[in-house]
C-alpha cells in the first residue's frame, strides 16, 4: 500500500485547527502529517506546495484546517489507490453532519455534500478539502498556482484540470469524508460563490478553451440557474404565473436536495434552502459576464509590452526620424 503524508495549510492559524489535528490524530494509517503553520504572509498555495515538497510518501494528502477527517477517510484513499493504480488522484466530499453555523452553513455545506456525493467515479477535477494525489505527479505539474491564485479560490479546479491534460486519471469516491468546520454566512456564501468561485472558475474555463460538466458544472445545475434567472425576470417584470411556474421546476428538479435538508434540518430550514438556492444560482450567473471581463482583462495584461520597453514599431519610427 503507498505511504501518505497529510498536508494541512495553517499559516492563519485558524481556531479549528486544533480539532482537525486531532481528527487526524485519530485517524488509520496516517504515515505522516505536516502542519505549515508559517509564516503568515504564505498564501495556502504556497503553504500546500511547501507541504508537499516537504512530505516523504507516496500519496500527498491535502487537509483543509476547518475539516476533521473521518476515522477511516485515510484508509479509504490508500485503498482508493490500491483499487486504482493508474489513478494519479482521488478526492472525496464534506459529510452530511455540519457541526457549526446556522441555516445558512448547513445549507452550504449540504449543498457540497449532496453534489459531491452524485458525482463519484472519474473526475476532470480536484477539491483540496480533502483530496490527495500522487507527489511525483503533483510535482511534475508545477503543484498549485500560486502567482495566479494568491487568495482561497480555484486552484484546486486548475490543479485539477492540469493533471487531467498531463494524461493523468482521477477520481471522485463519495466515501472519503470529512466533517465541514466552516460557519458560513449570507455575505460570506455570496462574496465566495461570485469573487472566488465563480469569476475565476469562467476565467479558468475560458482560459482552457475547453467546455466542463463536473460537479456544479452538471447540466442540472445549469438549467437550475436559467431557471432562478428566468423566474427572477418574470418577477421583475410582474409575471407571478411563469415566475411561480420557474420556481416549481426548481424544485422539481431538486426534490432530492431539499427532500435532505428536510431530513437533516427539517421542513422550515428546507423552505429557506430554496430560497438561499436561488440566491446560489443567482450568484453564478451574474459571476459569468464578470468571468468574461476578467479574462478580458488578463489577455489584454499578457500581450501588453513590459514597462520600460518600447514596441518594435514605435522603435524602428524613432530610429528613422532620428537619421534625417
Amino acid at each position: 500500500m503507498p505511504t501518505l503524508t497529510v498536508v494541512v495549510p495553517a499559516t492563519d492559524l485558524p481556531a479549528t485547527l486544533p480539532r482537525c489535528t486531532a481528527a487526524l490524530a485519530r485517524a488509520s494509517d496516517v504515515d505522516e502529517v505536516v502542519v505549515v503553520d508559517g509564516p503568515r504572509s504564505m498564501s495556502v498555495c504556497e503553504a500546500r506546495n511547501a507541504g508537499a515538497r516537504r512530505a516523504t510518501g507516496e500519496i500527498v494528502v491535502f487537509v483543509d484546517s476547518d475539516v476533521e477527517v473521518h476515522p477511516d477517510a485515510l484508509t479509504r484513499v490508500k485503498a482508493a489507490f490500491g483499487e486504482h493504480p493508474g489513478v494519479a488522484a482521488v478526492f472525496g466530499s464534506y459529510d452530511d453532519t455540519p457541526s457549526r453555523g446556522g441555516t445558512v452553513a448547513a445549507f452550504r455545506n449540504l449543498l457540497h455534500h449532496h453534489v459531491h456525493q452524485g458525482a463519484g467515479g472519474p473526475a476532470s477535477t480536484f477539491w483540496s478539502g480533502l483530496g490527495a494525489v500522487r507527489r511525483d505527479a503533483f510535482l511534475a505539474v508545477g503543484g498549485f498556482d500560486a502567482a495566479r491564485f494568491p487568495h482561497p479560490s480555484v486552484e484546486d479546479i486548475d490543479l485539477g484540470s492540469r493533471l487531467v491534460a498531463a494524461g493523468a486519471r482521477i477520481r471522485l469516491d463519495p466515501a472519503i469524508q470529512g466533517t465541514h468546520l466552516k460557519a458560513w454566512t449570507l455575505r460570506t456564501m455570496v462574496f465566495t460563490d461570485f469573487a472566488r468561485r465563480g469569476v475565476p472558475w469562467v476565467a479558468l474555463l475560458l482560459r482552457s478553451g475547453q467546455g466542463s460538466a463536473a460537479l456544479n458544472l452538471g447540466w442540472r445545475h445549469r438549467l437550475s440557474a436559467a431557471l432562478c434567472a428566468a423566474g427572477t425576470a418574470a418577477l421583475l417584470a410582474r409575471r407571478p404565473g411563469p415566475a411561480a411556474g420557474a420556481l416549481a421546476a426548481l424544485v422539481g428538479l431538486n426534490h432530492g436536495f431539499y427532500r435532505m435538508l428536510a431530513r437533516r434540518r427539517g421542513p422550515g430550514e428546507a423552505l429557506v434552502g430554496i430560497g438561499l438556492h436561488v440566491v446560489h444560482h443567482l450568484t453564478a450567473v451574474a459571476a459569468v459576464p464578470a468571468g468574461v471581463l476578467a479574462h478580458v482583462a488578463e489577455q489584454r495584461r499578457a500581450t501588453r509590452p513590459p514597462a520600460g520597453t518600447t514596441p518594435a514599431g514605435t522603435a524602428a519610427t524613432s530610429r528613422r526620424e532620428e537619421s534625417r
